[in-house]
């Protein structure tokens, strides 16, 4: 059983909680149920699946979980679960990143193609969350300068424009490029972009951990 087919109930109803275990695990998933959002927030790290919650629960709400989870920087899609009356909280949590609402009472066949569509968005959350980290490690090897030339040359700038730019002469940028194309280890301007924009940050800023200055043998700094 992988971590993608672990499931999440968060229902201060046993009886739901019961009926959608057996539910979800006939669908072949892993469940773990929890009486409230409090019991759920206790030490637990969810690494894949999915989160269905009931919207009114005492103490902290579907919703007010949701909106911890995402805090927290947990990459777990929230399926909301309404009662009559709360669509308007449901869209509220749609627009706040939940996957889907279902209105009680819903029948199963709704609910399964939710979870399997929730467990999809969650792999892909995670994979592009990997790629971030892994284009940021990346960036985080060029110096302070070859960020700066970096940040140029994404956006399409020549090596004399980017060097007018930034005070330096068109062999230093050169020498930078070739030193961010290797560290970077690029073969074109397209792979460069590619990584800045799996970054998501702007490549001109640097991370607060970066590589030390290095001089630039026969070239101006």
């Amino acid at each position: 059983m992988t971590a993608e087919q672990q499931i999440f109930i968060v229902d201060d109803d046993a009886s739901v909680r019961a009926s959608l275990s057996i539910l979800l695990q006939s669908a072949a998933y892993q469940v773990s149920s929890f009486a409230s959002a409090r019991e759920f927030l206790e030490g637990l790290v969810p690494d894949g699946g999915c989160l269905i919650a009931d919207m009114r629960m005492p103490s902290m709400s579907g919703l007010e979980l949701q909106e911890e989870i995402a805090r927290a920087g947990v990459h777990l899609p929230v399926i909301i679960v309404t009662g009559h009356g709360e669509v308007p909280l449901a869209v509220r949590a749609m627009k706040a990143g939940a996957i889907d609402f279902i209105e009680k009472p819903f029948d199963n066949e709704t609910l399964l193609r939710s979870v399997e569509r929730a467990v999809k968005v969650g792999r892909q959350l995670r994979d592009r969350a990997a790629e971030t980290r892994a284009a940021r490690a990346i960036l985080a090897k060029l110096t302070v300068r070859e960020r700066d030339v970096l940040g140029h040359l994404v956006k399409g700038r020549p090596n004399k424009v980017v060097a007018f730019e930034l005070g330096i002469s068109p062999r230093t940028v050169e020498i930078h490029r070739a030193r961010i194309m290797a560290k970077m280890k690029s073969r074109s301007l397209s792979d460069l972009v590619r990584i800045v924009m799996a970054a998501d940050e702007p490549a001109a800023n640097p991370p607060i951990a970066r590589a030390p200055e290095a001089p630039v043998p026969g070239a101006p700094a």
